[in-house]
Order: C-alpha cells, then sequence, then structure tokens
C-alpha cells in the first residue's frame, strides 16, 4: 500500500477537457458522462428483487416511493456533484478532514459493507441471468462473475470515456428491453396512475419500500459522483464552476430520470403481469422470468434476461469504482485496482456460495433484498456528511446550499433515517419472539452494535455543528524550498539486474552513465528455476550454468571495456533476493528492467520492479 495523491481517481483526474465554449448543446456533450455512470446502480439486479417484489404483492402502490426515492436520489446526487466540482473533493475525502481517524475508519467500514451489498445483488443478478439464458447452474454462474473483475481495468487504461460509452450501450440496451416489455404486459394505466398516490407503509411493505429506497438511493453512489464529476477539467472561477454545476444537474436529472423509467418498469411489470394474474407472492427473479414465459410466450423472458445481465456487468463497474473511491479517501490508502476488485469481489461471492450450497437457489431472492435494506441502513452515514459540507460557507462560500435546498436535504435524511429506524424496531420485534432472541450471546452483541451504530450516527451529525468545519490540506507538504544544486549527488556502487534478453544492453548502458568509470557495477541475477527455489547456491543445474555464463560474458565485456565490475547471483524468489542483494552490496543505486507488460500478464509474470521498489531504501532507475 502507499499514500495516493490529492486527486479523487487520480489516474483519470480532468482527463476530459470540458474548458472550451463550443455552445450549449457540445458543451452538455462534454459533461455527459458521470450521472450515467451513477445511474447504473438505480437499476441493478438488487433494485429488481425489490421492484418484482412490491409491483407482485401490492401492485402498482408503492411506485410512489419509487417516484419519491428518484426525486431524493437526484437531490443528492446534485449535492455530491457540487461537492466535487466547488472543492475537488469527493465525500469520503470531506469525511476524512471533518472527523477522527475512528469515526473514518468506521464510515469506511461501513461503506465497504455497503459496497459488498451491492456487489452481492450484481454477483447474483449476473449468475441467474446467465442461468435463465444459457442454462448455467446458479452456482457455476456465481463462480463464474469472478473473472469480470479485469473488465473495470480494460476499460479505465482506455480513458474515463471509453467507461462512460460502455455502460451508457449497456443502459440503452437495459431502456430497449424494459420499453417492449411494457408493449407486450400492457399495463393498466388508470391503476398506474393511482399508484403516485402516497399509502401508509406497514409490515412487509414496509421493508420493501425500505429497500426500494437503499436500492434507488445507494450510498456509495454519493460517493462516486463526488468523485466522477471531477474527471472534468473546467474553468475555475465562478462563471465556469457555476457552468458546470448547471450541466452536470443536467446529466443527472437525465440519467436519474432514465433510471427511476428502468425501475417503474420492473414494478410495473411485476404489477401487470403477476398481481393481476393472482401471483402475489413473487420475489424471486427466476420464478418471474418462469412466469413471464408462461403468460406471454418467449420474447418478454428472454428480453428480461438480457436486460439483467446488462444491469450486472454494468453495475460491477461503478461499485469498483466506488470501492477504491472510499479505500483512498477514507484511509488515504491505495491498493493495486486488481487486487481491489479481487477483495470486493470474494466478499460478496462467499455469502452467495454459501447461501446456494447451506440453503438452496430458492433463498438468492431474499437474499438480494435483504442486500437493498443494509444499504438504505447506511444511507444516513453518507447523507448527513453531505449536507453538511454542501451547506457550509466556509467551504463552498457563494455555492453553499440555500435555505430551501437545506431544507429538503434535511426533509430526505429525516424521513430515510425515521423509516430505518422504525424498520430495525419492526425486525426487533420479530427477533426477540425467535430462537435467537432467548440467546444471551446475541442480545449482547445486538445491543452492542446499535449502540454503537446509533452513537456514531448522532456524532456524525452534531461534530460539524458544534464543531467548525475544517479545511485542511488533502495531503501535507513542507514549506517550498530552493533546490540546493550545488553538489549533485554520485553513486559509487550501481547494481543493474539483467535477465539475459535484449533489455539487459539499454538498463546497462543507462547505468554506465550515471556512474562512469570512476564507480563499481554489481551485476545482478536470479535464477528462478524449480531446483534453484529448492537448493538454492548448491544447486547446478544446466539453467543455472548458462545464467552463469551469461552474466560471466557481461562481467568480461564490462572489464575489457575499462569498467570495475563484479557479479551476483541470487536462487528463487526474486524481489526478496533483489533487496538481499543490494544490501549485502551495500548499493546506492539499483537499475532494473520494466517490459511493459501489465494487469492480468502482471498477474502471470509477476511484477518486480513494483514488489522490489517497496523492499530497498535505495533509488531503483526504471528503464524500459
Amino acid at each position: 500500500m502507499n499514500k495516493l495523491s490529492d486527486k479523487s481517481l487520480s489516474e483519470v483526474h480532468e482527463s476530459v477537457d470540458a474548458t472550451q465554449n463550443k455552445g450549449r448543446f457540445k458543451s452538455f456533450l462534454a459533461f455527459i458522462g458521470p450521472a450515467y455512470l451513477v445511474s447504473v446502480g438505480y437499476m441493478d439486479p438488487g433494485n429488481w428483487a425489490t421492484d418484482i417484489a412490491g409491483g407482485s404483492r401490492y401492485g402498482y402502490t408503492l411506485i410512489w416511493v419509487l417516484l419519491l426515492s428518484n426525486w431524493v436520489a437526484i437531490l443528492l446526487q446534485s449535492l455530491a456533484a457540487k461537492l466535487g466540482v466547488v472543492k475537488g473533493w469527493d465525500l469520503a475525502q470531506a469525511s476524512r478532514q471533518q472527523y477522527p481517524s475512528w469515526v473514518n475508519v468506521s464510515l469506511y467500514v461501513l461503506a465497504e459493507i455497503a459496497i459488498a451489498a451491492t456487489d452481492l445483488a450484481e454477483i447474483i443478478g449476473m449468475a441467474i441471468g446467465l442461468n435463465l439464458l444459457f442454462h448455467l447452474p446458479m452456482l457455476y454462474g456465481v463462480l463464474i462473475t469472478v473473472f469480470d473483475t479485469f473488465l473495470l481495468l480494460f476499460l479505465i487504461n482506455k480513458g474515463i470515456r471509453k467507461v462512460e460509452l460502455f455502460i451508457v450501450s449497456l443502459v440503452t440496451i437495459i431502456g430497449i428491453s424494459f420499453l417492449t416489455e411494457m408493449f407486450i404486459v400492457k399495463p393498466d394505466f388508470g391503476g398506474l396512475a393511482a399508484g403516485f398516490i402516497p399509502s401508509s407503509l406497514t409490515g412487509d411493505a414496509l421493508y420493501i419500500a425500505i429497500g426500494i429506497i437503499g436500492a434507488t438511493v445507494m450510498p456509495h453512489n454519493l460517493y462516486l459522483h463526488s468523485s466522477l464529476v471531477q474527471t472534468r477539467r473546467i474553468t475555475r472561477n465562478d462563471e465556469g464552476i457555476k457552468r458546470s454545476l448547471k450541466f452536470n444537474f443536467f446529466d443527472s436529472a437525465i440519467a436519474l430520470n432514465a433510471a427511476f423509467f428502468v425501475n417503474a418498469a420492473i414494478l410495473v411489470l411485476a404489477a401487470a403481469a403477476f398481481h393481476t394474474n393472482g401471483y402475489n407472492e413473487v420475489a424471486d427473479i427466476s420464478d418471474a422470468h418462469q412466469l413471464l414465459s408462461g403468460i406471454f410466450g418467449d420474447l418478454a423472458p428472454a428480453l428480461f434476461a438480457i436486460a439483467l445481465i446488462a444491469a450486472g456487468q454494468s453495475s460491477t463497474i461503478t461499485g469498483t469504482l466506488a470501492g477504491q473511491i472510499v479505500m483512498e479517501g477514507f484511509l488515504n490508502l491505495r491498493i493495486s485496482p486488481w487486487a481491489r476488485r479481487i477483495i470486493t469481489r470474494l466478499v460478496a461471492v462467499v455469502p452467495a456460495v454459501f447461501t446456494i450450497l447451506y440453503y438452496g437457489e430458492s433463498q438468492l431472492g431474499e437474499l438480494l433484498i435483504l442486500s437493498q435494506v443494509i444499504l438504505s441502513l447506511q444511507l444516513g452515514f453518507a447523507i448527513i456528511p453531505l449536507i453538511h459540507f454542501t451547506s457550509s460557507e466556509k467551504l463552498m462560500g457563494k455555492f453553499s446550499n440555500k435555505l430551501w435546498i437545506r431544507i429538503l436535504a434535511w426533509f430526505s435524511a429525516v424521513i430515510i433515517v425515521g423509516l430505518n429506524i422504525k424498520l430495525v424496531g419492526q425486525e426487533l420485534t420479530s427477533f426477540f419472539i425467535s430462537d435467537y432472541g432467548n440467546s444471551l450471546p446475541w442480545l449482547v452483541l445486538l445491543y452492542a452494535s446499535l449502540a454503537f451504530i446509533a452513537f456514531l450516527l448522532i456524532y456524525v451529525t452534531i461534530n460539524p455543528i458544534v464543531t467548525a468545519i475544517k479545511e485542511k490540506q488533502m495531503i501535507p507538504h513542507q514549506p517550498i524550498q530552493k533546490l540546493d544544486l550545488s553538489k549533485p549527488d554520485t553513486f559509487h556502487k550501481i547494481g543493474i539486474t539483467v535477465d539475459f534478453t535484449s533489455h539487459d544492453e539499454i538498463g546497462i548502458k543507462h547505468a554506465l552513465d550515471l556512474g562512469g568509470k570512476t564507480s563499481q557495477y554489481f551485476l545482478i541475477h536470479i535464477v528462478e528455476s524449480a531446483a534453484a527455489k529448492q537448493y538454492g547456491e548448491e544447486v547446478m543445474d544446466k539453467e543455472t550454468l548458462k545464467d552463469l555464463q551469461w552474466i560471466q560474458s557481461y562481467a568480461n565485456d564490462l572489464k575489457e571495456a575499462g569498467y570495475n565490475v563484479e557479479y551476483r547471483l541470487g536462487y528463487g524468489a526474486r524481489a526478496r533476493n533483489i533487496k538481499k542483494i543490494s544490501e549485502d552490496c551495500e548499493l546506492q543505486l539499483l537499475v532494473m528492467g520494466a517490459h511493459g507488460h501489465s494487469g492480468i500478464k502482471d498477474l502471470i509474470f509477476g511484477s518486480t520492479v513494483d514488489a522490489v521498489r517497496h523492499m530497498v531504501k535505495i533509488p531503483i532507475l526504471v528503464v524500459r
């Protein structure tokens, strides 16, 4: 792990130029994109589970919850975009400035739980989609989803615009699929209109409504949006910021309303196809697909499965980006993107595999809904700090939230937190009448967890009120000092790693340029044969003897040219042996060759340079 730069998603930060004023439409095209990456989280497989359950059980009556959730989502995503545009911080970075370490670690853990819950929904959705289209067993489908880990790595290397184009393409597939579905199922438009009238929420309706809210106003998307808007390079003056905020609001409104259409279409589909026909207990995506086939023929279920796969694949990309943002923002730590993705995916794969093996595939639908309820329970910890930060005149200046926006935002937060408290109370009642309710260890764990979560929520709410909003430097630096270039450092002992390829000559020449004929050079090669790893210096297999001839030949050539040179062979692990030789020879500089491979090739062939630089305490010159 290493300290990161002060830029959120630094590899694509300000990579899209939006400073040129080329007319309103072309300017809007420069800004469009971030909200679409955010919007896919509002139409992921977790939404499908809650929307299908709500539509099949209660018909059109919960569509008002979807509409309210969409309005709240547009409001909160606009605030997240404002924080990123005006301050240049994502929400996790802003929290790190304001709260003490124990709070940030706690918020990070909660955010990771939310991302794992999201990833769980994507895994299950993808596996179900593969099962429906290709009859692939669910367990195999879940395991296959591990291998989509590298898709984001490939796309992000092509630039953020390629990621956005890929996402928009998937969103288009989803939209077309459900538009076609609406023509097939022919919903009752009278009942649909009545569904926009708010109704009371109790029992299972409250549980599903909370799941809809959690699936729509997803907490990790607030961290994600506040970072993605920073991929646009804007003019950093009042006019440029105001222009950026306007176009980002349009981007959010269009993208999130498109997501509302998809969610509403799923709920309407469930209401028209299942509730109307007496199927009131459909909560499982597979059951929904099967019933569609029985009622409407082959086209509707095929479109349903295709859209499901597109939703799962698009959401997995945004979940990965959100995971990177919260880790870097809260903890100021960065790990390799592939490692980050593998960790996130495995955290979600394990409960999915356990559920399939222990409870059976039939329980995956309930696991989907539970994952969305977990998202909703985490919302307050993202929403409340966001409102505090964007309402602060100290941080946002003239762009701080107006009074009416503050009222709407806090009203939304109170509703969401209040509904969550009501849900917790409702679930506690069920817990106490279950077998676990009589178990002392479970009671102690439950009360301790609830007490800490309640205290944490109160703390993040009160802290910015009683303590002034903080604005520290993201990365502390020393005062600017004039460089002392009077006597450049010279290297008297220089190590050169060689692997007997065409790259060696380039590395050796660079080392000689730095040291000249007054320095001492050490040629370093690590023998990696199976015998070398087992027997070390005692090995004298064919590979070792050939390597010895090569390195002696290099040394002789350098000596004939007048250079002071020795050679060292190591055996086994490359990085660890290079470190040992560097210390034994008291090297002052290490010259290493890089072969230019990355991503999957790094996993296969290893990345020696990256490993060595974390082990040695001397400068490394990487030559390619």
